[in-house]
């Protein structure tokens, strides 16, 4: 593989907003009389056995070690006095375009990753302001003032920079990341909160003896690039604080999936059931944040010898809900699964999405 010279794009002014706590402050908002209670948006375990995930919950539930995608039963035993809220995707919608028109009073360089959070370029913009920091502010403010609701706000001169900003203060905080503080910022940071570094790499880097930016500075191109491929490329960069990807304003997703992998191996079909049940809800709670809906299915299963399938179908009708990708996925389980061979992973995808 080439190795490509370092160019540090420094000359854009990105700003990265997450809505705090999205849904769950859209619920308390609407009924102030759950202000200061811990709030979870999902099914109440104890009216739907024991099933259904956690979409995103409130600050107050998290001090109790509630998060987005944990079981519904967990959250539960974590928070019994949790109110637990079923949500209303459409309101929910709703709010997220009036915070997107909120974006585009700024700039018309918006790239949304979700229902709660986007990317804005505004190196040039509709205010011809110069500080991305008081656009950021002005942002904040009028999301409060005319929804009350707060956000969160990262800026920088890259995407990446501006996403690890946006999570240092939480919620409702603003971080500003300069060039010549990205690298001692990322040195400090643990690998895990590295931006689209997710658990398998964490492992593999933490088998390397890297544990920070810091230790990452010290591995070299090649050696990433041979473990992790085209992203080790990507690694590198970013622990020197390069990401030169621009805000896309068309940016489109083709597929929402989850999966799984299982230490202990599936042989029991009313096990493997339960799993995809648990993966269906999660992958419907993303297709409904992130406002989609598709008419094609995807069940993949790799054995303990590592062979893999997927097996896919098409319904007439498109869907973001979990009943009914779980009934699709259990019947292609039914179909193709061999359980003389001990499932290692179980994944579930929704593609094919209509235009919206």
């Amino acid at each position: 593989m080439l190795i490509f010279p370092l160019i540090n794009d420094t000359s854009r002014k990105i700003i990265h907003i997450d809505m705090d706590a999205f849904f769950a402050a859209i619920e308390v908002r609407d009924n102030p009389s759950l202000k200061g209670k811990p709030v979870i948006i999902g099914h109440d375990p104890r009216l739907s056995g024991g099933r259904g995930v956690v979409s995103t919950c409130n600050y107050e539930a998290r001090k109790f070690g509630v998060h987005s995608a944990m079981s519904s039963k967990e959250a539960y035993e974590r928070c019994p006095q949790a109110i637990f809220i079923a949500g209303n995707y459409e309101k929910y919608q709703a709010v997220g375009q009036q915070v997107r028109e909120i974006f585009h009073r700024y700039t018309d360089l918006v790239e949304p990753m979700s229902i709660d959070e986007a990317y804005l370029d505004v190196t040039e913009n509709k205010r011809g302001i110069k500080s991305a920091v008081k656009i950021a502010k002005l942002i904040q403010h009028d999301i409060w003032n005319e929804l009350r609701l707060t956000a969160s706000a990262g800026v920088s001169y890259n995407k990446f920079l501006a996403k690890i900003a946006s999570d240092m203060e939480k919620p409702h905080g603003l971080t500003l990341i300069l060039p010549d503080e990205a690298v001692a910022i990322l040195s400090s940071l643990p690998v895990e909160k590295f931006h689209g570094v997710g658990k398998k790499t964490v492992e593999k880097l933490h088998d390397m003896g890297v544990y920070t930016g810091k230790d990452l500075l010290d591995i070299s191109e090649m050696t990433l690039i041979d473990t992790f491929g085209r992203f080790g490329y990507d690694l590198y960069r970013k622990a020197r604080g390069i990401s030169n990807s621009p805000v896309k304003v068309n940016r489109a997703r083709k597929s929402i999936g989850k999966e799984r992998t299982y230490r202990k191996l599936l042989y029991v079909e009313e096990d493997a059931k339960k799993e995809l049940a648990g993966l269906s809800n999660r992958v419907a709670d993303s297709l409904q944040r992130h406002q989609k809906k598709g008419r094609t299915i995807v069940l993949k299963i790799r054995y303990a010898d590592f062979t893999t399938l997927t097996k896919r179908v098409s319904i007439e009708e498109a869907t973001d809900q979990a009943d009914v990708i779980h009934q699709q996925v259990e019947g292609i389980l039914e179909h193709i699964a061999d359980w003389s061979k001990g499932i290692r992973l179980l994944g579930v995808t929704v593609t094919n999405f209509i235009v919206n």
